[in-house]
C-alpha cells in the first residue's frame, strides 16, 4: 500500500498489524486488494471451479469501489496481508493471504470492524468450515441458511450474527 493509502501510521496496540480506512482507492491499491481475493479465494474454496473464480473476478473492483467503509491491515514489513469491507454493521467481505491465516491477521480485522463500524453480521459460504469456526470464535451465531448463494449458484451460504 502507498503510505497515502494508509493513513493510520503504527500498529494498532496489541495487534499484529497496522490497519487503515483506505479512503483513496486508486485503481493500484483495487488491484492489490484483488491480488489477495483472489489468492485467498483459490486457497479456501475448491469448490469453485477456475473459470467460477475468474467469472467472480470480474465484478470484485466494482465491489470494493463502492462497499462503503474498506480497511486494509499490513504486516510489520509493509505487506498487504488482508482487506475487510463493511457496510452499516454488515461485513460484506473479508480476505487474508493465505500465509496470513492463523497468524491473528483475521482476528486484529474482524474486532477492527467490530469496534469500529459496530459489525453484529456477515454471510460465509458453507462450505468454508474454517471461516465459520473463526466467526463463530468470534462470538457470530448461525441465524439462516440458504441452499444457493445470492447469485443462485449451488453454494449454500449462512447468515451470521453476533
Amino acid at each position: 500500500m502507498e503510505e497515502e493509502d494508509l493513513p493510520s501510521p503504527g500498529f494498532c496496540e496489541g495487534e499484529p498489524m497496522r490497519i487503515a480506512e483506505l479512503e483513496s482507492r486508486t485503481p493500484e491499491c483495487l488491484d492489490r486488494l484483488l491480488e489477495v481475493w483472489e489468492r485467498s479465494v483459490r486457497a479456501t474454496r475448491a469448490f469453485l471451479c477456475a473459470g467460477e473464480v475468474e467469472a467472480i473476478k470480474t465484478y470484485v473492483p466494482q465491489a470494493l469501489r463502492e462497499v462503503p467503509h474498506l480497511v486494509a491491515g499490513e504486516d510489520e514489513r509493509g505487506v498487504l496481508t488482508g482487506f475487510l469491507g463493511a457496510d452499516g454493521q454488515r461485513l460484506e467481505t473479508l480476505f487474508l493471504l493465505p500465509e496470513a491465516r492463523g497468524k491473528g491477521f483475521g482476528r486484529a480485522l474482524l474486532q477492527y470492524g467490530m469496534d469500529r463500524y459496530g459489525l453484529r453480521e456477515l454471510t460465509v459460504n458453507e462450505q468454508t468450515p474454517r471461516a465459520r469456526g473463526f466467526y463463530e470464535r468470534m462470538g457470530f451465531r448461525v441465524c439462516r441458511r440458504t441452499e444457493t448463494d445470492e447469485q443462485g449458484g449451488p453454494y449454500p451460504l449462512l447468515y451470521m450474527r453476533l
